[in-house]
């Protein structure tokens, strides 16, 4: 199992040991102590999975009090997976990064509390699972705009499919008052 570190402190891309034969394969998807060992040391408390046609676009989703952590991973299709830096005082603070997930590489991106996420997807269907360190609470929710100029990200959609409440998120300097304040 490799735990890659990335560019911004705290996200990582997990690659596990798949071992296949003639029969098909078998991973393990989460063990605690290697997780800690990998320098992911997170209790996770729910566990919730979404299905999604191609060229549907969710997020940027954060937390206003009880931020969530992810450990995210693809069980069927392809996705491109973001994460942006809303840690006050984080010298990435505003940065973005994606990572490719599919139920071909079977790679898992772990995104710390502090950070919005949003992903596309790729395939004709995906199905995404992944793991969180707090509850969902609805009224804890905010958008950020798919598309801020001042985040960049480059979706590999040029037409996604949003919902109403992604069509309409502000963008990041409308909200970024707010965080880590409400």
């Amino acid at each position: 199992m490799q735990f890659i570190k990335t560019d911004i402190d705290g996200l990582v891309i997990i690659e596990p040991d798949v071992h296949r034969d003639a029969r098909g394969y078998f991973l393990e998807t989460y063990h605690a102590e290697k997780y800690r060992d990998g320098g992911i040391d997170a209790v996770f408390v729910q566990n919730n999975q979404s299905k999604s046609v191609k060229n549907t676009l969710r997020g940027l989703h954060g937390q206003w009090r009880h931020p969530q952590g992810k450990l995210v991973r693809v069980i069927e299709g392809e996705i491109y997976d973001v994460a942006l830096d809303l840690r006050r005082g984080s010298p990435s603070f505003g940065r973005h990064m994606a990572a490719m997930l599919s139920a071909e590489n079977f790679r898992q991106f772990f995104i710390p509390p502090g950070f919005a996420h949003g992903f596309c997807v790729l395939s004709d269907v995906a199905q995404i699972e992944y793991k969180c360190t707090d509850f969902y609470r609805p009224d804890d929710e905010f958008t950020i705009a798919w598309n801020d100029p001042a985040i960049g990200i480059s979706w590999p959609v040029s037409e996604p499919l949003l919902s109403e409440r992604d069509r309409n998120a502000p963008l990041l300097a409308t909200v970024s008052d707010r965080l880590g304040t409400a």
